[in-house]
């Protein structure tokens, strides 16, 4: 990386004030005249609001203001969240039913909000809530996602949102008729709540005739767009901000019904309202993650060698649209679909169901683990029903180098890979299985291994904005349009400015989280930020770079042409000047050259990057109480060209954590009146420190053809790959027992019942 970064572990220079306290989360920077908001909610899941009673609450003791749907409409405001559609198979809409920012005539989920206090304290706020009389005409709940049940919106009457297809049914139909060998599997995808470690929040604040809006969230820009769409006001009325944030995993990314409630709040009384959510009323009102079955075949030659792949999906996306939800589950699980194997022929259908809980926007990960995890899942079981060792499977069925660009049946083109080199880099490193499990036995343990190779579209927004500003004390800002969530963004985009530009890091400082700053910015999620922001941040450099070369030509007494920069120093031949950046800067303000000390630029990246790697998992089975816990870890991943190793390992090891919860301990469940039971973390299972052992990671670079550092982006690749290498770790050691459908979590007591009872091979 000599051109594009020095590429060193560099420790992240945001620690300092996060790990000693100084970190300026969304409850941090309350104005001492602020109003305090709390919400009514649904206590029920399903039911037509028959009386809502608020008199109680609005005389209670520091009230200043109740709110309901009507009062909002009152306000001229536009009370509908937005929410994405697909196309049906047959060409039709899919089902598009109103949310509003509060309930309307019926209550669809426990925890939907209903009504907003604003009061002088948080307690009084609270204790206003507790006041409020909710009567409903209770209906039943609708929990599966199957047509039919209890309908939730005349728009669907069946309760199914859309019927999305992909592919070329007919010829996959024909592969599957024509195959000398057909493996089916049918896959489970457990909902999981995100539990951020900072939960929800904002602030807003009606000054000199603009919207102040602060909150914990992924980027700035859109959620300006959608408080000026909704609330009716120019977006240059509007300045959003966002302090230090706790944690976004995706679930951040959206807006929900409390931001806009706050704003209009702030707009009546005059004075800022503060809102930040609890941890129980986070896991109920929160964007919940996965919730999908999956039934997937595979059809293969006499060779072993794949020859179509069918899959057909059943997703839950909770009791309405979400901002997201129909775009993820159909666009962003096309884009790895086949995976990293040489297809021809695919069909995918996908029906997605509301029901009576929270929306599922498929986050925390965004899509690709829900892919990754049916297809490898499906990979381990054809190894098994074939008698075919399954990485040699995995080999055999590789896009080969020399194939690359490739075009996938699904329309992606991967630019560059190498799958079989890393493959064959994480076998090195996992030698001595064997040794273990014999060892194990020995003691009443049982060992298995699970493999998984993944491969994730990286993009999002593809275009981004950074401006660099030279300032009087001789540092340097940085704006730039994504924001962080605890991933080590300030580390890496200082490094990268460092390394392009010789500005030295302690004078560089990253602005960031600011819709006044700059013109647009694309936020973070889908593993974007890094590449996307460090091409803006290039094409800003030779936008400065060239605006300085001209002044500085003057200055040495040379042409134009002989003047270069050399990362560090503009130098010129027959000149003894080579002023670095920050000295250009400090002669451009001394001559009042004053166009010179900031520069701006947008980029675009015309096409995806694809991060693919190898997870290997192995997991010991106490066979007398069912526990199970992984033992070994080892990721080799193809990132691409990385800025800092430090941070992509650090990135790998949190997804790779994210992936174990979710395969052994994480689990929403409802009762059968869809009450939330695990809406605490006394009763939502996250992973401990203590379970998880140490992560091996290795770096196995293919630079990207698709941007001019050669980078290919990390940010979910821990969970896309760990994931299915855990579960097929717990299927393989459990494979002896007589167990042909194994499904997360792998609790102790679900472990132990298939021990005990075993089960068959699933239809």
């Amino acid at each position: 990386m000599d051109k594009f970064g020095k590429s060193q572990p560099v420790k992240r220079v945001e620690d300092q004030r996060f790990l000693t306290g100084q970190g300026q989360y969304m409850d941090d920077d309350v104005p001492g005249d602020a109003l305090f908001a709390a919400f009514f909610r649904s206590p029920v899941a399903h039911g037509r609001i028959t009386a809502l009673d608020l008199d109680a609450a609005r005389e209670a003791d520091g009230v200043r203001l109740v709110m309901t749907l009507d009062d909002l409409a009152g306000a001229g405001i536009d009370t509908v969240m937005n929410a994405a559609t697909v196309a049906n198979r047959d060409g039709s809409k899919a089902a598009a039913p109103d949310r509003h920012m509060l309930a309307k005539d019926r209550v669809r989920f426990v925890g939907e909000p209903v009504a907003v206090v604003i009061a002088e304290t948080p307690i009084q706020a609270r204790d206003a809530v507790e006041m409020i009389w909710l009567d409903t005409d209770d209906l039943p709940a609708k929990l599966d996602i199957d047509a039919g049940g209890e309908m939730l919106h005349p728009e669907a009457p069946d309760n199914r949102a859309f019927d999305w297809g992909l592919g070329d049914e007919a010829a996959t139909e024909a592969a599957f008729q024509q195959a000398a060998h057909t493996v089916s599997l049918n896959v489970a995808d457990n909902r999981v709540i995100i539990t951020s470690l900072e939960p929800r929040g904002c602030q807003a604040h009606w000054v000199d005739g603009r919207l102040q809006f602060a909150y914990s969230g992924q980027g700035v820009w859109a959620m300006r767009a959608q408080l000026a769409q909704k609330l009716k006001l120019k977006p240059e009325a509007i300045r959003v901000t966002t302090p230090d944030v706790g944690g976004g995993f995706g679930m951040k990314v959206m807006p929900y019904p409390e931001y806009f409630c706050v704003a209009v709040a702030a707009m009546n009384l005059g004075q800022p309202v503060h809102w930040m959510s609890d941890r129980s009323e986070a896991m109920l009102s929160d964007h919940h993650g996965r919730d999908l079955t999956s039934l997937a075949d595979l059809a293969f030659d006499a060779d072993h060698r794949i020859t179509a792949y069918r899959v057909h999906s059943k997703v839950n996306l909770g009791a309405y649209n979400s901002h997201f939800a129909q775009a993820i589950q159909t666009d962003l699980f096309s884009k790895v679909l086949m995976g990293v194997y040489d297809v021809q022929t695919t069909y995918m259908r996908v029906e997605g169901f509301y029901t009576n809980t929270t929306q599922v926007d498929a986050y925390r990960g965004a899509g690709r683990p829900e892919a990754i995890y049916v297809l490898e899942r499906l990979m381990d079981r054809a190894a098994r029903e074939l008698g075919v060792d399954p990485w040699e499977l995995r080999r055999k069925n590789f896009i080969r180098p020399e194939k690359f660009p490739y075009t996938s049946a699904t329309g992606e083109t991967y630019d560059v890979g190498d799958f079989n080199m890393v493959l064959t880099r994480v076998g090195d490193q996992t030698q001595g299985f064997a040794e273990r499990k014999a060892a194990d036995a020995e003691r009443g343990l049982i060992r298995g291994q699970g493999l998984c190779y993944y491969i994730e579209s990286i993009l999002g927004d593809p275009s981004e904005n950074a401006k660099i500003a030279f300032c009087e004390d001789g540092t340097v800002n940085l704006y730039v349009g994504t924001q962080s969530n605890g991933q080590g963004h300030e580390t890496a985009y200082t490094q990268f400015l460092s390394d392009q530009t010789g500005i030295p890091v302690d004078r560089i400082t990253i602005i960031q989280g600011d819709s006044d700053q700059l013109p647009h910015g694309g936020g973070t999620g889908g593993s974007r930020s890094v590449t996307v922001q460090s091409t803006a941040t290039l094409a800003t450099i030779d936008v400065m770079i060239a605006a300085f070369t001209p002044y500085l030509a003057d200055k040495m007494g040379v042409e134009e042409a002989d003047v270069s920069f050399d990362h560090e120093t503009f130098r010129a031949p027959g000149s003894n000047l080579t002023p670095t950046l920050t000295e250009a800067a400090k002669m451009a303000r001394a001559d009042g050259r004053t166009d010179l000390l900031q520069h701006e630029a947008r980029a675009n990246l015309d096409a995806r990057s694809y991060p693919n790697g190898a997870h290997v998992a192995e997991i010991v089975i106490d066979s007398y109480t069912g526990e199970t816990w992984v033992d070994h870890y080892t990721v080799v991943d193809d990132f691409g060209n990385l800025i800092n190793p430090m941070l992509a390992e650090g990135q790998v090891h949190g997804g790779v954590v994210q992936g174990i919860g979710q395969a052994l301990t994480e689990h929403v469940v409802h009762d059968a009146q869809g009450q939330l039971l695990t809406a605490s973390l006394m009763d939502y299972a996250l992973p401990r420190a203590a379970e998880i052992p140490m992560i091996k990671f290795t770096s196995a670079p293919v630079p990207s053809t698709s941007n001019p550092m050669g980078m290919k982006g990390c940010g979910e690749a821990g969970t896309v790959g760990a994931l299915a290498a855990v579960a097929n770790a717990v299927q393989d050691a459990l494979w002896d027992y007589g167990v042909r459908q194994a499904d997360m979590p792998f609790t102790p007591n679900r472990v132990w019942e298939l021990l005990t009872h075993g089960s068959v091979a699933a239809e």
